[in-house]
């Protein structure tokens, strides 16, 4: 089961009713091996109604159980038709809009994207960054002239008091092997493998600025034999003692120091502020990692196409969330 969706309505004309979705799902989930979601080593029987019987623990199961999808009362085909919208607008979709598109309310609609995200942040979209990565910091909040005197900080350049600060790195020009259909021999599609170039980033959300903060979080997430590039912020003096380090000095209205930039980041927080400004307006900073981390898997999958970046989000949709851990 192979599709392209190229727009809303070959998405409808793919998945005509509940049982093609289910089968979908099924077959992004598993790749027609099936795991019990109970029991890893236990052996599956297939029931009706697109059930499954786990042996070893006796409990039956669907393709939805343990994933964004189980006990939802909403049909697949209007998850489908939500993933596709907030996975293929460039600055996402807001759950006041998504609920006139789907016909839902908007409190459902605002659990489904949220839900969305929490697939957003699987682990299978992160891996330790080496080679070249760039380091920057943002601060995401209101402007002090939108705000009312007392919530003002009066503060210029970097300002945790009344803002949220994001650590961002990203890597320079992955090297990803992907395949795209090549010829047809004997009815059969083969595929050609093509090196593409590209830029990947991971952001994290973060109390402070401090290195004590944001230094432990590099070593995580970055081999020591990367070179990183930051500007001359003092809370990344001392990265040279395991990394090769370079600097640009902004202070000083230097942007470009031979390899030394952070303009690829930088890009990256523009483009994060203009959707969050365009779209949702405000963000609450108990959420405010989730819609990060939809920003950072939509900039990371950008030269996807829509379909690819469809099955991809399907194929990693495992974990719960439920309203209550949500609104908690």
């Amino acid at each position: 089961m192979d599709f392209d969706f190229k727009s809303i309505l070959d998405l409808v004309k793919a998945f005509p009713d509940e049982q093609t979705c289910m089968d979908y799902l099924a077959e992004m989930r598993w790749n027609g091996v099936v795991v019990s979601p109970f029991d890893k080593t236990s052996k599956v029987y297939k029931c009706v109604g697109n059930k499954y019987k786990c042996k070893n623990t006796g409990k039956y199961f669907t393709a939805k159980v343990g994933t964004i999808f189980e006990d939802t009362k909403i049909p697949l085909i209007k998850w489908y038709m939500a993933l596709y919208v907030f996975s293929s607008h460039k600055k996402g979709i807001s759950s006041h809009q998504l609920s006139k598109d789907i016909d839902v309310t908007q409190k459902t609609a605002w659990f489904i994207l949220h839900r969305l995200r929490f697939a957003f942040n699987s682990a299978s979209f992160k891996a330790e960054f080496e080679g070249i990565v760039e380091i920057d910091e943002t601060y995401m909040g209101g402007e002090d002239k939108n705000k009312h005197e007392h919530k003002k900080s009066h503060k210029r350049g970097r300002n945790n008091d009344t803002k949220t600060p994001v650590i961002g790195m990203l890597q320079r020009e992955v090297s990803e092997i992907v395949e795209r259909p090549h010829k047809v021999i004997a009815d059969k599609i083969v595929k050609e493998k093509v090196i593409k170039s590209l830029s990947v980033i991971k952001c994290e959300v973060v109390g402070d600025t401090k290195a004590e903060t944001i230094h432990p979080i590099i070593k995580e997430n970055i081999t020591t034999t990367s070179t990183i590039i930051t500007d001359e912020y003092s809370s990344y003096n001392g990265l040279d003692k395991e990394y090769q380090h370079a600097k640009v000095n902004h202070g000083a209205k230097e942007y470009v120091n031979e390899m030394a930039y952070t303009n690829g980041v930088e890009n990256f927080w523009s483009h994060l502020k203009r959707g969050v400004d365009g779209i949702y307006h405000w963000v609450s900073t108990e959420h405010l990692p989730a819609y990060v981390n939809e920003f950072s898997l939509r900039f990371n999958t950008r030269k996807m196409t829509t379909s690819g970046r469809f099955d991809l989000i399907l194929a990693n949709v495992v974990g719960r969330l439920t309203y209550k851990e949500l609104i908690k």
